[in-house]
């Protein structure tokens, strides 16, 4: 797949012609990592990101035909398939999993280093647990998912303007509470 082409499909600028020729394994390998990391956002157990991460790629595999490029961009799509099977999973288990069991990313640090960062996550996720779902969802999608304010925005309903302010103020009150 050329250079522009990956470009387009990661921005979600894929017309219904380009979705029926669309290099799957090349979506796969650009939007894993996103769709990984807002899951563990949400959820924190690896056993259930895995799960929901192939459950997503799987539900949009078989939508693929309904996918409507005037409605929204691919990613928007594929995120919104994302947060269904995150609802759908959440609603089953009937209780919020908080996201103390976040991993670390691997380093080559100290151990006192790694103590220190494995205390901060925890702090993090003490403080973000305390947090109303709505924020925890705004955090998982631009942090876990690093998905910009206008996606977030279309994929919640919310204005852009409003996702910012959210964010900021979630930030400052962890920054506080730090």
């Amino acid at each position: 797949m050329g250079g522009e082409q990956a470009v387009r499909q990661r921005m979600g600028w894929v017309s219904t012609e380009e979705l029926d020729e669309l290099d799957w394994d090349a979506v796969y390998e650009d939007q894993l990592p996103r769709l990984y990391n807002y899951f563990r956002f949400r959820l924190g157990t690896d056993a259930d990101v895995e799960e929901l991460t192939s459950r997503t790629f799987e539900n949009a595999w078989r939508a693929r035909e309904r996918y409507r490029r005037d409605l929204a961009a691919f990613s928007t799509w594929l995120f919104t398939i994302a947060r269904n099977v995150a609802t759908d999973h959440l609603r089953t288990r009937r209780a919020h999993v908080p996201i103390d069991a976040v991993a670390e990313p691997a380093t080559e640090n100290t151990p006192e280093r790694e103590a220190e960062q494995h205390s901060n996550l925890a702090h993090l996720a003490r403080l973000t647990a305390k947090l109303p779902p709505r924020e925890r969802e705004l955090i998982a999608l631009k942090y876990g998912a690093a998905l910009n304010n206008r996606l977030i925005a279309k994929l919640t309903g919310l204005t852009e303007s409003n996702v910012g302010t959210i964010l900021h103020r979630v930030v400052q009150t962890l920054r506080a509470q730090w």
